[in-house]
């Protein structure tokens, strides 16, 4: 039914929250998916009351370990950029969020969820992809028969093709409060949704958080990193969480940015095929724009990223381990390999373990992920919601959603 409708509105009949999108005016940051709530006949439910038990600390699944103010945890954090293609049923991916031994927090961002063409950019929102990786992921992190590690989905935001989601372990989830989020626009003309980020901030205990799944400026040319760098410095000036602390990103203790930055090789063709034939990845790595840009100070100052042991992550041929500007047969247009997907953070609870990419041939660029220690404070003078986010969100979080299905009810009855 929901496809049907789809396919009889015009553009003609676009709704106003897409000319809001459009002028990059606030339209909806505050709605999101969550196990936490769920909207039934107009009301705000605890998702509890529908069968979601609330889980005892030390009596599902290993604790994790704790110094009198200080609880030591695990997370997960995973960025791929999917090429605009929706994921079938057969795609497996416990090969990528499954590790040796299991996180408490997994945070999965993607990129081009959905191809970014004119209808999907301008148009209404596109939520069936999002729906199939939140299956999947799922169906990933809960396939243990026993329930000692189940996971819940704190949040998940769409912004045309950025998603990002951020699951806990079922025993710590409800300590996970202050859950607000926050788009920014940088794509066409600098406002559309196309380019930009998706931000998520949480606190868990009483260590604040803020996850920043990003699609920065495409593009290899000289000067293209430019257009990157003013990405970051207006996705840090225009995030925005309110109306509690933290309202900025830099306000949080810890900072995960992750996404496909699009940084290239500042380096020829030729030299760059040596040195990917001989898997020369320090020498490539000298060349490398984000790298470049951080030592000269113009973006992420003071910022970390992992030491990079793997190949440049893009671009592949579809479903082939070769480059595009590995072969001559190919008719897309030559790309310089390069490592556009990268995880990046700030923050001293953070301590990275490991950096890694996936080999995974579903799209031309490679997953990307890393798993870092994480120090969370169990003592903080900073007043703390019981809730797992405040109700002034969830109530805007209802308003919302109630809107839109009364708008497209509204049309439906029209178009009928």
């Amino acid at each position: 039914m929901k496809t049907e409708l789809k396919k009889k509105i015009s553009k003609s009949s676009w709704p106003k929250l897409d000319v809001k999108k459009w002028l990059n005016t606030k339209s909806g940051d505050d709605k999101f998916q969550s196990d936490y709530y769920s909207i039934a006949e107009g009301w705000l439910t605890d998702a509890a009351a529908n069968g979601m038990k609330h889980s005892v600390i030390g009596k599902e699944g290993p604790p994790p370990v704790t110094h009198t103010d200080m609880l030591i945890s695990r997370m997960f954090v995973g960025t791929w950029n999917v090429g605009g293609k929706s994921p079938n049923e057969e795609l497996n991916l416990k090969d990528w969020l499954m590790l040796p031994s299991p996180a408490e927090i997994y945070v999965i961002g993607f990129q081009e969820i959905i191809p970014l063409n004119a209808g999907n950019v301008l148009g209404p929102e596109d939520s069936g992809p999002a729906g199939k990786w939140l299956g999947l992921i799922r169906e990933a992190l809960n396939s243990s028969p026993s329930e000692k590690q189940h996971y819940c989905l704190v949040a998940s935001k769409q912004m045309v093709g950025i998603f990002l989601c951020v699951w806990v372990r079922r025993d710590i989830y409800k300590h996970v409060t202050n859950l607000k989020l926050s788009c920014v626009g940088r794509g066409i003309m600098g406002y559309l949704g196309n380019k930009g980020s998706v931000s998520i901030s949480m606190t868990l205990y009483n260590s604040t958080f803020c996850f920043v799944c990003t699609h920065l400026a495409s593009g290899e040319k000289d000067g293209d990193e430019m257009r990157r760098n003013l990405d970051v410095s207006e996705i840090l000036k225009k995030t925005k969480f309110s109306p509690l602390f933290p309202q900025t990103i830099m306000e949080h203790d810890n900072i995960i940015w992750l996404g496909d930055l699009n940084y290239r090789l500042a380096a020829g063709y030729n030299d760059t095929h040596e040195l990917l034939k001989k898997k020369n990845w320090p020498a490539l790595l000298e060349k490398d724009q984000l790298r470049i840009e951080q030592r000269a100070g113009r973006v992420f100052k003071e910022w970390k990223e992992g030491n990079i042991h793997f190949a440049p992550t893009y671009k592949y041929l579809f479903n082939s381990d070769q480059y595009v500007a590995q072969t001559s047969k190919s008719k897309q247009k030559r790309r310089t390999p390069a490592w556009c997907d990268r995880i990046l953070w700030k923050g001293e609870g953070l301590e990275q373990l490991w950096y890694q990419r996936g080999e995974s041939k579903f799209s031309d660029h490679r997953p990307v992920y890393s798993l870092f220690s994480v120090h969370v404070n169990l003592i903080s003078s900073r007043p703390c919601s019981s809730r797992p986010f405040t109700n002034a969100a969830a109530s805007c979080a209802a308003k919302v959603q109630a809107e839109e299905q009364l708008l497209l009810l509204t049309r439906a009855q029209k178009i009928a």
